[in-house]
């Protein structure tokens, strides 16, 4: 789509579903229930992985005969190769369908699970670990790509079911993790994904419209032509429809005015972002920055070295370098520049990061009041892990009524307000209120955010927006046990959980100020006239 035809709409936020959506459902889309459930079965072992290790890192330490610090790299890396592999899978959407990608995914995350649980040095077991959170972050894409490529409400209530899933799985992870290592062992507690093998037998069936989504929907088609109806068009006259244009001649192709389809070759589809080239220069600097910044905030707690410090500020200014210098590479210029992306991301992650540090804080707290051990910490979290339901439930409604950003304002409010409650409150219930709030935060946020993302850039970057934006996301989990961990070793629990505090907050800000919220694009159905239909203004 050509800069001067995104110039001459007028930005207008409004609900989510939006722009991709305007047009009235299809009849023979895929049910949105069926398939969320679908999808939210393939995730549960996943996030089960974020939680149940959480509980079992004392067993691991004394079989494997290695520091409790060492320890946490069992969980950080899992969040770290599951940040970077979502914007690869994201590229890879762009050649590959939903379910290629979602079947490497979940052969990834099994194989890497398996390795970790039968590792005999702590070493094998992270190379297992970072095997299986690539594994896990591709899975995800997969998922949210499918999800995503549904019409209008069957969209948003696919995503909130995954989203509870999601939610629950995590939520419950202490949970089940307690209860494995207690009758199984801690090898047992890292086989868990590998579950995920036998369930993807579950998704066959769902497989054509898996595949659907990734072909004729991709881009926001109406699906009613297939191929020349990529990217937006009408399916009118073919070819020289494709990718939003009005059909005047196929020199229009990508939404272009008839300028010349080789003139506008460097804007249109044939950029990097687009046909899937993978930028390895602008992935490893950005795998750098990520380790880095993970690895900083433990550094205090497992003893790494001050170099640290400089390879996180030296791929920040290579990352910074290679997206001026590289506008279409592994972080697209357009894509983090397009109004209200970098603050949905940034949202997302402090949303994320909130949760996530609740949860692995909260199950010590409980053990600690309760004087019990992991499995009853876990039944203590099952209630505020079941909010994630109610959640989800409630967001589809929410993002009807008013825009985006007023929904992750409230959302980012309530996992502030549950951060704060387990800091200042002593006492299981305290804490498990608390969590409960911030796994409405993180349910709720997972779902608007990841159905605004493909609206808030073009239709060429919806793949790599998806990527960068659950990046963000994963990288915020990541940040949040690994700050709690790193202050507790410098200040009190309660304080180290009060300062984490500031990083939803900082996402409230935000969603206040900055209003990421959907913007028309000129897609094929503002080319219909005065009667097409289109979505609620906000």
């Amino acid at each position: 789509m050509s800069q001067r035809t995104r110039r001459g709409v007028t930005p207008h936020a409004i609900t989510i579903p939006s722009a991709r959506t305007s047009s009235p459902e299809r009849t023979d889309a895929p049910d949105g229930r069926r398939l969320g459930l679908t999808l939210g079965m393939l995730v549960l072992p996943m996030y089960v992985a974020l939680g149940a290790p959480s509980v079992a890192l004392p067993a691991i330490g004394r079989a494997l005969a290695v520091p409790f610090g060492a320890t946490a790299w069992v969980l950080a890396a899992w969040s770290l190769t599951s940040a970077l592999a979502m914007p690869v899978a994201g590229r890879l959407l762009v050649r590959w369908n939903p379910f290629q990608v979602l079947v490497a995914g979940v052969v990834a995350l099994a194989a890497g699970s398996a390795l970790a649980g039968a590792g005999p040095t702590l070493f094998v077991v992270i190379v297992g670990r970072l095997i299986g959170g690539a594994g896990a972050g591709a899975t995800v894409i997969a998922v949210f790509a499918a999800a995503t490529a549904l019409p209008g409400r069957h969209r948003i209530r696919a995503l909130g079911i995954v989203a509870a899933a999601s939610a629950t799985a995590s939520g419950c992870g202490t949970l089940l993790g307690g209860a494995v290592t207690a009758w199984l062992g801690w090898r047992a507690v890292l086989a868990i994904p590998v579950l995920a093998l036998p369930l993807l037998l579950v998704a066959l069936p769902s497989r054509r419209a898996l595949t659907r989504s990734g072909g004729d929907e991709r881009n926001g088609s109406t699906g009613r032509s297939g191929n020349d109806e990529r990217n937006g068009s009408t399916g009118r006259s073919g070819s020289g429809e494709r990718n939003g244009s009005t059909g005047r001649s196929g020199g229009e192709r990508n939404g272009s005015t008839g300028r010349s389809g080789g003139g506008e070759r460097n804007g249109s589809s044939e950029r990097d972002g687009s046909t899937g080239r993978l930028d390895i220069v602008g992935a490893a600097v950005l795998s750098v920055l990520a380790g880095s910044v993970i690895a900083l905030l433990q550094a205090h707690s497992v003893g790494l070295p001050a170099p640290v410090t400089l390879a996180g500020v030296l791929a920040a200014a290579g990352l910074w370098r290679r997206v001026r210098g590289t506008p279409d590479g592994f972080v697209p210029r357009r894509v983090i520049a397009s109004r209200g992306f970098l603050a949905a991301g940034l949202i997302g992650g402090a949303v994320f990061a909130g949760y996530y540090g609740v949860l692995f804080r909260a199950p010590s707290l409980i053990e600690q009041a309760t004087g019990g051990g992991p499995l009853v910490a876990g039944v203590f979290l099952v209630p505020a892990a079941a909010c994630s339901v109610l959640a989800a439930r409630l967001v589809g409604t929410l993002t009807d009524r008013f825009a985006g950003w007023r929904v992750t304002a409230g959302l980012a409010a309530l996992t502030v307000v549950g951060v704060l409650v387990v800091a200042v409150f002593s006492g299981p219930i305290p804490v498990v209120a608390g969590t409960a709030l911030t796994v409405c935060g993180f349910a709720g946020a997972q779902a608007v955010l990841v159905g605004l993302a493909p609206d808030l850039v073009a239709a060429d970057d919806r793949d790599t927006a998806q990527g960068l934006l659950n990046f963000m996301n994963a990288l915020g989990g990541g940040i949040g046990p690994a700050a709690v961990a790193g202050l507790s070793g410098i200040v009190p629990a309660p304080a180290a959980l009060a300062a984490l505090a500031a990083l939803p907050l900082a996402g409230l800000v935000l969603s206040l100020t900055r209003r990421p919220a959907a913007v028309r694009r000129p897609t094929a159905d503002h080319c219909l006239g005065p009667d097409a239909t289109r979505g609620s203004p906000r």
